[in-house]
């Protein structure tokens, strides 16, 4: 009997659900891996800002209930995509080596957008960071899979794209720029993958195990206990990047902003590898401190 695969039916989704199900027959020669296609929230209401649909979770929580019924063994998601404390019952059985974190400009280079050029994105995140960087730039909201989106660069503007999606889908459009991680924080596990099982299914877990990459994992943990620490209901616009220090340490550097980017507190701190949790706790106080509360309370008094 195969092994299920719940997945949402991108083509993004399916090349990643595709990816994962090579990896398990390579780790497993003989096994048979099938994908079971599900449609999401975020599937079915494409016209409409994802903060306003639910925000984080809108892209899973179909997928999630599927597995927890039965009609898949694991399911496949893009790890940004996921809240930062599962629903009981499942648990995240390995996190494959990470593909590349960054944010992408297409249509232009930030310094080659012109004052007042339009960018087009349907991230609050990258909304608030690039009107903090340039706050002379329009925003317009745009939603849809990654071809939709490419379509859609506004005349003298740019779209913005995860490098990661235009990697596995062998894009590569021109003009375009990868912002640095540190010009631009990425959204917390963006560019990694996430395979979620039933915590009662010991067979699937061992069976995932072996895609488990620990640096990827570490740094994805770390990033994880962060947005949780902040407050993982927060519609805020919120970043997490991890990384390992040359010494073999871990690094974390957090970011909570208004949506319009008036204002922006971004923190980082250091700790060993293998507290990954300790340390994303860490840096969410540092943000909190800094000035995050004060922003969580002007949203609080906006509603």
């Amino acid at each position: 009997m195969p092994l299920r695969l719940a997945t949402r039916g991108s083509p993004l989704a399916l090349w990643q659900a595709g990816h994962v199900a090579s990896l398990l027959e390579t780790a497993h020669p003989g096994l048979e891996v099938e994908l079971v296609t599900v449609t999401t929230t975020g599937d079915r209401r494409p016209e409409l800002p994802v903060w306003e649909i639910g925000g984080r979770g809108v892209f899973v929580r179909e997928v999630q209930a599927a597995l927890l019924a039965g009609q898949a063994d694991a399911a496949v998601h893009s790890a940004k995509d996921l809240q930062p404390i599962g629903p009981p019952g499942l648990c995240l059985g390995a996190v494959p080596e990470r593909g590349d974190p960054r944010d992408v400009l297409v249509g232009a280079t930030l310094s080659e957008l012109a004052p007042g050029a339009t960018i087009a994105t349907g991230s609050q995140r990258r909304r608030a960071q690039l009107a903090f960087l340039r706050p002379d730039l329009a925003f317009v909201s745009l939603r849809g899979n990654i071809s939709t989106r490419l379509a859609r660069v506004p005349q003298g503007g740019a779209v913005v794209v995860a490098m990661a999606a235009l990697d596995r889908l062998g894009l590569a459009p021109t003009p375009m720029e990868a912002l640095n991680v540190h010009v631009m924080v990425p959204q917390v596990a963006q560019g990694a993958l996430a395979v979620e099982c039933r915590a009662d299914d010991s067979a699937t877990c061992e069976l995932v195990k072996p895609l488990d990459e620990p640096r990827s994992r570490r740094c994805v943990d770390a990033e994880r206990s962060f947005l949780a620490s902040i407050g993982g209901a927060c519609d805020l616009p919120v970043a997490g990047y991890a990384t390992t220090t040359p010494d073999g340490r871990l690094q974390l550097e957090g970011l909570l902003a208004a949506p319009d980017g008036s204002a922006l507190v971004r923190r980082k701190a250091i700790g060993p590898v293998g507290d990954g949790a300790r340390l994303g706790a860490e840096v969410a106080q540092m943000v909190l401190d800094a000035g995050g509360r004060d922003l969580l309370a002007a949203r609080d008094d906006q509603r």
